[in-house]
């Protein structure tokens, strides 16, 4: 199995990036409940029959579609160990909860956070953002919020993000009990930051209807186009106005990884919260979400539980507190610290960096290749490693579509789609660190073939 999986990860290039399931294939994983043992060898020839040839790809460099990292085999065998260890780093004395801690300090260091800034692996940026927001409206409205709710303090919270920000700020709000609707959507601008004085507007709008702001998130790299917002901007209107200030980054954030991109993120290290992924840009096995609290102690007051099976001793097991258990909702967590500390011992934080500013070089190539090419459109600026454009071509959005489809489907390259000023884009984001210039000669070379093929399609079809 070790032997057939490191294999794969060596041969990527020599496989599709994606290919449609066949039906029989499909149909296999429709089966009862086993009731007598399978032999280990017999279930291990379907992974590579029926699985692995299936999955979405985000492994091979030509993946492109969505903000995925690559992974890598020493991430892969730290998954192995952690898994043999099965250790729950909920709580108890162990060295494990140690090296979490360790990543933490990193973290801070990474961020200029103070030593007093707390900081939890969880699934993904999307979690991380809902503690961000519960921490917050701990913030506004206190802890006694948790027993009494939101409507027991008499206030209405509002909250503010851009246009651009992803959708788990808007469900962070539903799942917080405040409600979607008090996230107030600010406009962008044209590099599709937030628009720094709309948001001034809404916040003094909302101050003299009576209601509470209480948070503004920002975005480091936004999904459609890999905007950041002007940080150092927003921060200052957070300090001005007492609210919380959240950056989304969840895969921008390491971008402070990179000497010559650091500077596009300054006044993150302002923040009050950032939440952020290792499995995108750090290219951490799947997952490794991250959420960094400036205020350590807020950040326990609004996850710690006094329960008598969750007691805590000065020595014995149950010794070491607090616990990670005590800064979010999970009691049972998975060594997810372990995978990420060997990926930074292994690679060290200038490799990864380099890394990183590698994939935003190849977007530049990439638009630069674009904006040579009369048959293409660039859509958007390309703040990273986002690239959007399309094919110039009557009835443009069913003619991209196509074209995306198809190439997914020709396992050459997998882009997806995005809807950038009304239009539908081809939207590229270059994540995976196996990526290099062949891979995106070979998506432009696709593009334009696929593009003629059905631009001439759709002038035939028209009367």
């Amino acid at each position: 199995m070790l032997d057939d999986i490191l294999d794969y990860t060596e041969n990527i290039r020599e496989r599709p990036v994606w290919q449609p399931i066949p039906r029989a294939v499909r149909a296999a994983f429709r089966e009862p409940l086993p009731q007598k043992p399978v032999h280990l060898a017999s279930i291990h020839n379907t992974f590579m029959r029926d699985i692995l040839p299936y999955s979405v790809g985000n492994a091979h460099p030509g993946f492109m579609g969505w903000v995925h990292g690559g992974g890598t085999p020493v991430g892969m065998l730290a998954e192995m160990l952690a898994a043999g260890l099965n250790g729950n780093l909920g709580g108890r004395d162990q060295i494990p909860i140690e090296v979490e801690r360790q990543v933490l300090r990193w973290v801070r260091e990474l961020f200029g956070f103070p030593d007093t800034a707390s900081g939890l692996f969880v699934t993904g940026t999307s979690m991380a953002n809902l503690i961000a927001v519960l921490v917050a409206r701990t913030k506004a409205i206190g802890a006694g919020v948790r027993r009494q709710g939101v409507a027991a303090t008499g206030k209405r919270l509002t909250a503010y993000t851009s246009a651009g920000a992803h959708c788990s700020i808007a469900q962070a709000m539903d799942l917080a009990g405040l409600g979607s609707d008090v996230l107030r959507i600010i406009p962008v601008n044209g590099r599709y930051q937030i628009d720094i004085h709309a948001l001034e507007e809404a916040i003094g709008r909302d101050r003299s209807a009576g209601l509470t702001p209480f948070l503004i998130a920002a975005t480091a790299g936004t999904v459609d186009v890999g905007a950041v917002d002007h940080l150092a901007a927003v921060a200052e209107i957070a300090r001005r106005e007492t609210v919380w200030f959240h950056v989304d980054g969840a895969y921008g954030a390491l971008a402070m990884l990179a000497p010559d991109l650091a500077p596009r993120l300054a006044g993150i290290e302002r923040a009050d919260s950032i939440a952020f992924d290792f499995n995108k840009w750090g290219q951490v096995p799947y997952d490794a979400g991250f959420v960094l609290v400036r205020d350590g102690t807020l950040h326990q007051s609004t996850f710690a539980s006094p329960a008598a099976y969750l007691r805590r001793e000065t020595r014995g097991m149950a010794a070491g507190s607090p616990w990670p258990c005590d800064f979010g909702p999970d009691l049972s967590r998975g060594f997810r610290a372990l995978k990420t500390w060997f990926t930074i011992k292994a690679y060290g934080a200038e490799k990864l960096g380099a890394m990183i500013s590698k994939t935003c070089a190849l977007a530049r190539y990439l638009k630069h290749c674009i904006e040579a090419e009369a048959a293409l459109e660039l859509l958007a600026p390309v703040a990273l490693n986002i690239v959007c454009f399309r094919y110039r071509s009557g009835n443009a959005d069913e003619v991209n579509r196509n074209i995306v489809a198809d190439l997914q489907e020709s396992g050459i390259a997998a882009p997806s789609t995005t809807t950038v000023n009304g239009c539908l884009a081809i939207r590229a984001a270059i994540v995976n660190h196996r990526t290099n210039r062949s891979d995106i000669d070979a998506l432009l070379q696709a593009v334009l073939v696929l593009g003629s093929v059905h631009g001439n399609r759709q002038s035939k079809a028209q009367p």
